[in-house]
């Protein structure tokens, strides 16, 4: 048997051959018999190959010395073309009788059978490699079954979509569905299974189901599937094709986040009011359990809660600190590291939250992301969820996202508060023009007025009163006009706040020594509580400052007498000085107006207690500057507590 290969004509098979394999195994088509039957494409019978004149020159039997008869029949494929010569011989010359003619003829259609079905074969696995690759290269995962719902076909991405898992070779084994939910959390039923509805004659064009595949968050499907119909009508199977349009799901949730977000943030004059809001938006979106908003008190060193939500279906209480150390915790670590922190499992060691929280909270992976304006950290955003998932760069950018809208928020209120502070400044400056210095000018024009019309008695008598008032009332003036110019100064960075190593507790102590000798007189005892030493990062004159004014107001609003108490010691990264006296204290409701500039409260108004309401102002401004806090704080019993906080580090 031979087969044609280009100009080649080459031997596939043989019996009984007398010549050496290798002699006529890949030979040149030109000058051999076969050549001959290739080119007529007839059968060719020789009774004598060594006087017959059609056996070329140049053939191999002539080469290696064969003698015989020959008889050679055309190797046709299915569409006719000569690709090979079924040939038999002898070693004697004979006559081919026609049975022997048909046996090789018959061989030869043997062989076209064969080499028909090799190249169907061939054309099927080619036409099956090319369905593979078109099926595989699908974004949809594809499966079909037979009528019998065995699954014949599973592309590629069809098995990425399922998972590890190996995929169930049957439609009606329960293994299938081990695992599966519904959206809602409840288990998958065979009649649920596209494929196997579409087996029973359903046909489905873009419906959309939910599925939670197994140790994966829900995951959101467009399903096309139908039966697969023989020549007969008859339904031979059934395929479907999935498309995951969960990232589409996720970014249309995403928007309407956002747009819950922006709605809450506008809806509320306070990140604390609009915080539950913009954490239900949070939460209802991730498909989470638990959110948690907390603020940066930078001064004192710990991040506050502002709000919390979790999800109505929770039903555990999730106990939330009131705050956290800076770098303590998961919000305090976020804002340690300023960047976004994904924990896979908060139940781990080193998960950042204790173990025992974990436990009892039952929660599993959370994501922290501060709220930044700039390179200031104004507060972080924290998620959890019940389960394990894996690191989303989308679910990380919503929440930066989130984090960012809440950031403009409180600088926008602080802008609008702003604004609101220098509007009131305005009128408090003109009452002040007013009142606070007309009142000194006043009384240094009336008494200038009574020297001038005093006689020499009336100057040797009445002079030096008089003088003493003018020089008061000028001294008084000349207090408020440079406390202006320093609050002024210190509002438009102009007066510079120098930062290097100063010992608070030296300060404090010196200046608690000069009041005392102050008082000595009055009605009024001091008490401290200070440490030998607390260095920090501050200006010496401008914190001694702050320090004589918090000790001045004190006396000056205890016109009754009573104790004042200095304490100073150290919280974590900060210092905290607390002044505290028992005189007659602030409201409530104006306490947070002691720091607006030429405020001064209804009580002391109402005693004709005199000031310009300047200091406490003064000195919140020195205080900001060296990034710190200060504030009324509660009190027990009559009197008021100022307390300021100051970093022991640079920041």
């Amino acid at each position: 048997m031979h087969f044609v290969e280009g100009g080649r004509l080459r031997s596939y098979g043989g019996y009984g051959i007398s010549v050496r394999w290798e002699d006529v195994a890949d030979v040149s088509l030109d000058d051999t018999l076969a050549g001959i039957l290739i080119s007529t494409g007839r059968p060719l019978l020789i009774e004598d190959l060594t006087s017959d004149s059609r056996v070329p020159a140049g053939s191999p039997v002539h080469r290696v010395g064969m003698t015989g008869a020959y008889l050679g029949h055309p190797v046709r494929d299915d569409a006719g073309v000569v690709v090979g010569v079924c040939c038999a011989l002898d070693n004697e010359p004979r006559r081919w009788t026609e049975g022997e003619a048909a046996a090789v003829a018959d061989a030869a259609h043997v062989a076209n059978l064969l080499i028909t079905e090799q190249l169907t074969r061939l054309e099927i696995d080619r036409q099956h490699r090319f369905l593979d690759a078109v099926v595989d290269s699908l974004h949809d995962g594809v499966t079909a079954c037979d009528a019998d719902g065995r699954v014949v076909l599973v592309n590629a991405r069809m098995h990425r979509l399922w998972g590890s898992a190996p995929f169930p070779g049957d439609l009606g084994d329960d293994a299938a569905l081990s695992g599966l939910t519904d959206a809602h959390g409840s288990p998958l039923r065979h009649e649920d299974i596209a494929l196997f509805r579409a087996l029973r004659g359903e046909r489905l064009r873009d419906e959309e189901m939910a599925f939670q595949l197994r140790g994966q968050r829900t995951r959101h499907f467009l399903v096309d599937a139908q039966p697969i119909l023989g020549p007969d009508g008859r339904t031979v199977g059934a395929v479907q094709a999935i498309q995951d349009v969960t990232r589409r799901k996720r970014a249309e949730r995403f928007r309407t986040c956002e747009l819950a977000v922006i709605t809450a943030l506008a809806a509320e004059p306070t990140v604390e009011a609009a915080g539950p809001r913009v954490l239900e938006a949070v939460v209802t979106t991730l498909g989470w359990t638990h959110a948690e908003l907390w603020l940066a008190d930078d001064a004192a060193g710990v991040v506050r809660s502002a709000a919390s939500w979790h999800s109505p279906s929770w039903q555990d209480d999730i106990e939330v600190p009131g705050e956290l150390a800076y770098g303590t915790g998961l919000a305090g670590r976020a804002w340690q590291a300023g960047k976004p922190l994904w924990i896979r499992d908060v139940g781990r060691p080193q998960s950042l939250i204790s173990a025992a929280t974990a436990a009892a909270s039952q929660l599993h992976t959370a994501l922290a992301v501060p709220v930044r304006n700039g390179l200031e950290t104004l507060g972080v955003l924290v998620a959890f969820a019940d389960t394990i998932e894996d690191p989303e760069d989308e679910l990380v950018a919503l929440m930066s996202g989130i984090s960012a809208q809440i950031a403009q928020f409180i600088e926008r209120r602080l802008v609008e508060d702003l604004q609101r502070q220098l509007a009131r400044s305005k009128s408090e400056y003109l009452a002040l023009v007013g009142h606070e210095l007309r009142t000194p000018l006043t009384s240094i024009a009336a008494y200038t007025e009574l020297l001038r019309d005093a006689d020499a008695e009336g100057l040797v008598k009445d002079g030096p009163r008089l003088l003493e008032v003018i020089d008061r009332n000028a001294t008084q003036l000349r207090h408020i006009i440079n406390e202006l110019l320093e609050l002024s100064a210190l509002d438009t960075g102009h007066a510079s706040v120098q930062l290097s190593p100063v010992d608070l507790a030296q300060i404090v102590r010196e200046s608690v020594e000069r009041t005392r000798e102050a008082v000595a007189e009055e009605p009024v005892t001091i008490v401290d509580d200070l440490p030998e030493r607390l260095v920090l990062p501050g200006d010496r004159e401008r914190l001694r400052q702050v320090v004589d004014n918090l000790l001045s107001n004190a006396v000056k609003y205890s016109p009754d007498g009573g104790e004042i108490g200095v304490t100073l010691h150290s919280v974590g990264r900060t210092a905290e000085l607390a002044v505290t006296d028992t005189g007659i204290g602030v409201p409530q409701d104006e306490r947070e107006k002691m720091f607006t500039g030429l405020y001064r409260t209804s009580r002391a108004r109402d005693r004709a207690i005199p000031g310009s309401g300047l200091g406490l102002t003064l000195s919140r401004a020195v205080v900001q500057r060296h990034h710190g806090s200060i504030e009324l704080t509660e009190h027990e019993g009559p009197g008021t507590t100022v307390l300021v906080r100051l970093p022991l580090s640079s920041r």
